[in-house]
């Protein structure tokens, strides 16, 4: 049988980078096999958490960072409705809920659940409901159903142990009567998560489910109801939380950020998904870099982590940058014009611009900080001058700068080929190193500590006509 993976989010809210990784790895769980497929099924019984247009965010998502799944409300197959609360509308949980009491894997239960609940969040950890309504018979139940008392439905937890084996945790044995009886169709007919997946995880026919490791406690009654209906297992591969830090995991409740507030960060979706993919999981080849296709490559369900792994904003940094710098000139172009002309308005041309910014930017944020000496030329302290390494001051500067006045007037051709060439010549004629020639040269043109090109790039950027005012300007304040 061909693998068959699913992402089932919940429209709560934006994407958060945990559950990002979760369907990136059941992505590519599926794509390893040539007859895989990936499928997005939203669950929504939980309706109070509901958040409107967090469905087309999900749709957005997987889109942006090139998870295309092969079924799913938005493309259809033959497993639908793959929206959880269409699902309810077609009483599919409640048949299968009341079947699951005729084969003895659930019971009634007229026991008021918000006595219960109160009980729960009192009690915590401690809390052990036996449920008397087990000595209830089916006959007597549907009587008092008949005459109107509400009720649930809850797991039958049978004695003994539950086994389960995990791709990355391995075998694990719990004693079943520290299983909570949990209720699996609400009094209002829908189901809770923990019966709906199940349900709808068998019909669509999941052959391997992907999920956080806080599912763990929970998939030993997942399997009892798995049991009771005679149904086949799947495979598990339960996955170590991403973390804030040693003590916190990375939640958008807590205000970490989500894949959404990372691409408004500058970061390309590329990268995020390259990065959350090293979350956990250790490639066998020494290499941080992956297409989504070389991730499907390399991906080895065996490789993935037991323990939390820590989000690192200065590693993502770094990737996104990495990425950035690999990128075609006339597409990176293409991406940053609308961040340069954020703070370039001048007749400048934005791909030489891209050019110098293209190897020293991390980020697409980060470019319009750095590109505001281009149109606003200002007043600066002489002290720019002084450079330690570059042996230079402003007596250097004083020296320096009306020889390059001289040399770039008489200059006809203003390409950065010919302005290298010339301004190159310089310090050997006047027997200096180059920084103390284009160092000087750099900061009379921009008046800035930090560029993100040298005076060669940015003098060609300026024009002559920019290039000689500035650096006139900047001889008469010496």
């Amino acid at each position: 049988m061909s693998i068959r993976t699913r992402f089932a989010p919940s429209p709560t809210g934006y994407m958060h980078i945990g559950n990002l990784r979760t369907a990136l790895y059941a992505y590519l769980v599926a794509r390893k096999d040539p007859e895989g497929v990936y499928i997005l099924r939203i669950e929504d019984t939980d309706q109070g958490r509901l958040v409107e247009g967090a469905t087309d965010i999900i749709y957005d998502t997987l889109k942006a960072c090139g998870l295309r799944h092969d079924e799913g409300p938005d493309v259809g197959g033959d497993y639908g409705p793959y929206v959880q609360s269409e699902r309810v509308r077609d009483g599919l949980y409640k048949d299968y809920a009341h079947k699951l009491i005729r084969r003895g894997g659930a019971h009634y239960c007229f026991c008021d659940e918000e006595m219960l609940q109160e009980r729960r969040q009192a009690e915590g950890d401690s809390f052990k409901y036996d449920d008397p309504c087990k000595l209830l018979s089916v006959e007597e139940c549907e009587k008092r159903i008949a005459a109107g008392e509400k009720y649930v439905i809850r797991q039958t937890i049978p004695e003994g142990q539950t086994s389960f084996n995990d791709e990355v945790f391995g075998t694990i044995t719990v004693d079943n009567e520290t299983l909570d009886e949990q209720v699996l169709l609400k009094s209002d007919g829908f189901p809770t998560y923990n019966f709906a997946n199940v349900i709808d995880d068998h019909l669509m026919g999941i052959t391997d489910v992907v999920r956080g490791m806080e599912y763990l406690s929970s998939t030993p009654k997942y399997n009892l109801i798995y049991e009771a209906f005679g149904w086949e297992i799947p495979r598990y591969i339960h996955c170590p939380p991403v973390m804030k830090d040693e003590h916190s995991k990375l939640s958008k409740r807590n205000g970490d950020a989500s894949f959404q507030d990372l691409v408004a960060k500058g970061y390309l979706p590329e990268a995020i998904l390259n990065y959350i993919a090293l979350l956990g999981w250790a490639p066998e080849e020494d290499r941080e870099i992956y297409t989504i296709d070389e991730l499907v490559q390399a991906f080895n369900v065996r490789r993935i982590g037991k323990v939390g792994a820590i989000f690192d904003p200065e590693k993502l940094k770094w990737l996104n940058g990495m990425w950035l710098r690999a990128m075609d000139l006339d597409a990176y172009t293409a991406l940053v014009t609308p961040y340069i002309d954020q703070a370039v308005k001048g007749d400048f041309d934005r791909k030489k611009i891209a050019a110098i910014i293209q190897q020293r930017a991390n980020t697409l944020q980060e470019i319009p900080d750095m590109l505001g000496f281009l149109d606003h030329f200002e007043p600066f302290d002489s002290e720019l001058y002084f450079n330690k390494k570059m042996k230079t001051n402003a007596e250097v500067a004083k020296e320096i700068l009306p020889e390059c006045l001289e040399v770039l007037k008489n200059q006809e051709d203003w390409s950065q080929e010919a302005l290298h060439t010339v301004l190159l010549e310089l310090p050997k004629r006047l027997e200096k190193k180059n920084g103390q020639v284009l160092f000087p040269l750099r900061i009379a043109i921009t008046g800035k500590a930090s560029t993100p090109g040298g005076a060669i790039e940015i003098a060609s950027i300026l024009g002559k006509e920019e290039t000689l005012r500035r650096l006139e300007t900047a001889i008469s304040r010496l």
